[in-house]
């Protein structure tokens, strides 16, 4: 059975975007762009809602042919381009670079992915990862918390129907104030 791992960056009041889908509140640091890096080369298969994958999709493909990229940013690119992804969408019609569209019920495919053999998924948006969250699919959160505000946006945690009980396996500081809280889901 795979494990499910559902990580982003989100504000201290619990937002992942700010109104108009603004992001740029959660840009990383050198070293939070190399832990995402390290922990995404970890990863087997990527799963992503509608909205993640446009954004990821806009740019990744050739971020490592942009004007001054990093080294770890031409890895990310290279590695997002290289691992298979599934994007979970009903007015997407094609999707490109190593992925698979689905278009009927995510729970179904994301049970179904989760029960074969093979390396992590990491599912990605947040109302894709709280579909996965309300059928108690998620075994890991990588939850990275931003010193800001917004005060509105994209919630990082949808509605549950029960709890969901973790244990705290790691925390970790990096530049500018940024947390790392992961946690395992107690079974």
């Amino acid at each position: 059975m795979r494990k499910l791992i559902f990580g982003m960056s989100v504000t201290v009041d619990g937002y992942v975007a700010a109104p108009g889908d603004d992001l740029s509140w959660s840009a990383p640091s050198d070293e939070l762009f190399q832990w995402w890096l390290d922990q995404e080369r970890a990863i087997a298969l990527f799963l992503y809602g509608r909205r993640l994958w446009e954004s990821m999709s806009s740019y990744w493909p050739t971020g490592d042919q942009q004007p001054g990229a990093t080294p770890a940013q031409v890895e990310f690119a290279r590695n997002w381009r290289d691992t298979p992804k599934v994007v979970f969408s009903s007015t997407i019609e094609t999707v490109d670079w190593n992925t698979r569209l689905v278009t009927g019920d995510a729970v179904a495919e994301i049970t179904r992915l989760k029960a074969e053999d093979g390396g992590p998924m990491r599912v990605g948006g947040a109302t894709l990862a709280g579909a996965a969250m309300r059928a108690g699919l998620v075994d890991e959160y990588e939850i990275v918390t931003h010193p800001v505000l917004l005060g509105g946006g994209k919630p990082h945690f949808t509605a549950l129907d029960s709890w969901v009980n973790l244990n705290l396996v790691e925390t970790r500081t990096f530049p500018g104030g940024v947390a790392l809280t992961r946690y395992e889901t107690r079974r």
